[in-house]
């Protein structure tokens, strides 16, 4: 018999603000289960120091089993995921030795040494671009989508020729709205792609980006890298190093374009960039389904019995709004001071691309005010179509007038 469970909140009343249920299961169900979109029941975590906990807990494992299929559906490929999870689905130390690989080309001196005078150039020429063109155009397709692609391209060694196929898999693999099967589908697309990409590397002796880099560990002699370990890591870093910066892009822009004090606050103090792309992660946190775990063990959390085997999810948009770590979080303020958010997760998992978003992100915003002090939506603010489905929330299409 199935449990009845209350449903994961996921409507949302107004555009740029996570669903208001999320204040009522703060106040009285922090730590509550439910039913998610896909069909699977687990624990939803909806505040901020117990989202924290749930990530810096060793007893809950980010080794989660397939999770993504509603109940009842069987998908073409039968119980395997499309590949094996990658060291974002690993726990320690394994998830460490994998990690260190890269983590020397995501720090912010890296980023600042070799990808900043690359970001500054494209932003620039794709202001350029918008000026000679249409007064009114797509933000997304002029520049939100365009530039985290051309960056990941550049990081990764990666065809950006290619791009209008590695999106669509990608945009088909993260859609909630999707089957199982048509989520997979988009997978292997990735998968055979990266699979090609790695072999014509090998081929010619290729030694531009990281994906090289990651070629010659796995051809070194201690054999720490396999091919489908490298395969994965591509297949991650390509998909999450461009959508989830283009959907926050797209989202930010909207952002300003509808609350003006913070707008002119940026426009006028270009120097509070940092502040405000924080406030902006935080704010939006366009993981719109969260981040879960699993329990390795029974164990008592924030005064709930949590099974062995137990999924347990945080919703990072409704902990980045909690009243208990933000004074008045449902308003974006770029004075705010806070140590930190969740927008991309916490602890040993935190995102590994972080710094290069932050990069982009605080490249493109105070550019593009500058740029066209006029820009302004060129439809009303609730006839902007928004991603519901994505498991990045997102602006699908953002029609604006410069």
């Amino acid at each position: 018999m199935t449990e009845t469970l209350p449903a994961m909140p996921v409507h949302r009343a107004a555009p740029l603000d996570p669903p208001l249920e999320y204040h009522r299961l703060r106040e009285e169900q922090p730590v509550t289960r439910v039913r998610f979109p896909n069909g699977t029941s687990g624990w939803l975590v909806t505040r901020f120091e117990e989202g924290s906990a749930v990530f810096a807990d060793p007893r809950l494992s980010a080794r989660r089993p397939r999770h993504d299929t509603p109940e009842g559906e069987v998908s073409e490929a039968g119980e395997e995921a499309p590949f094996n999870p990658t060291f974002v689905m690993m726990d320690e130390p394994d998830h460490g030795r994998y990690r260190r690989l890269l983590a020397g080309r995501f720090t912010p001196k890296s980023v600042r040494r070799t990808l900043q005078p690359y970001i500054d150039r494209i932003v620039d020429e794709h202001l350029d671009a918008i000026a000679a063109g249409p007064a009114t155009f797509d933000f997304v397709q002029a520049m939100a989508l365009p530039v985290p692609c051309l960056v990941i391209c550049e990081l990764l060694g990666v065809p950006y020729a290619d791009r209008d196929g590695f999106h669509h898999a990608t945009e088909a693999m993260m859609d909630m709205a999707n089957s199982r099967a048509e989520r997979d589908r988009g997978a292997r697309w990735l998968i055979d792609y990266i699979t090609r990409l790695v072999a014509d590397k090998r081929r010619t002796g290729a030694a531009d980006g990281l994906l090289a880099e990651l070629i010659a560990v796995a051809d070194g002699e201690d054999g720490f890298l396999t091919d489908d370990e490298l395969i994965g890591m591509g297949v991650l870093l390509l998909f999450a190093g461009h959508d989830t910066t283009a959907a926050m892009m797209g989202l930010s822009v909207f952002t300003l374009l509808t609350h003006p004090e913070q707008r002119a606050d940026l426009a006028a103090h270009p120097e509070k960039t940092g502040q405000a792309v924080e406030e902006l992660l935080r704010y939006l946190t366009i993981v719109q389904f969260g981040l879960g775990r699993v329990a390795l063990e029974d164990l008592e959390f924030a005064g709930q019995h949590i099974a062995r085997g137990d999924l347990v999810v945080v919703a990072m948009p409704a902990a980045n709004r909690d009243p208990r770590a933000f004074d008045d979080p449902d308003t974006p303020d770029f004075d705010r001071r806070m140590s930190r958010h969740l927008a991309f997760g916490f602890g040993v998992h935190q995102c590994l691309g972080q710094n290069i978003a932050r990069a982009e992100l605080s490249t493109v915003l105070p550019r593009l005010l500058a740029r066209f002090p006029g820009l302004r939506l060129a439809v009303p603010a609730d006839q902007v179509p928004m991603d519901t489905h994505g498991t990045n929330y997102a602006v699908k299409k953002l029609m604006v007038t410069r």
